[in-house]
């Protein structure tokens, strides 16, 4: 199963952002697991400064960027 981490504190492109993991998520129907990281101090832990941001197994892939549900289905696959 991977893990995608959805890194932000909040804010409306962190929503957006975790609403695109989602419906990727629903569209590709494979084993995956979300998880929202909103603690500030977990998040400076993958060593980004900038929000949102994404991690797949807790590997940063995209930062400071909205993708959409194709965008991350790109790079689920």
């Amino acid at each position: 199963m991977k893990k995608i981490q959805i890194l932000g504190t909040g804010c409306p492109k962190c929503k957006k952002l975790a609403q695109s993991a989602e419906e990727a998520v629903k569209q590709l129907g494979g084993e995956y697991q979300i998880e929202k990281i909103t603690e500030i101090n977990e998040i400076m832990k993958f060593g980004i400064m900038m929000t949102p941001a994404l991690a797949v197994d807790g590997q940063v892939k995209v930062v400071g960027k909205v993708l959409s549900p194709e965008q991350i289905k790109q790079l689920l696959t």
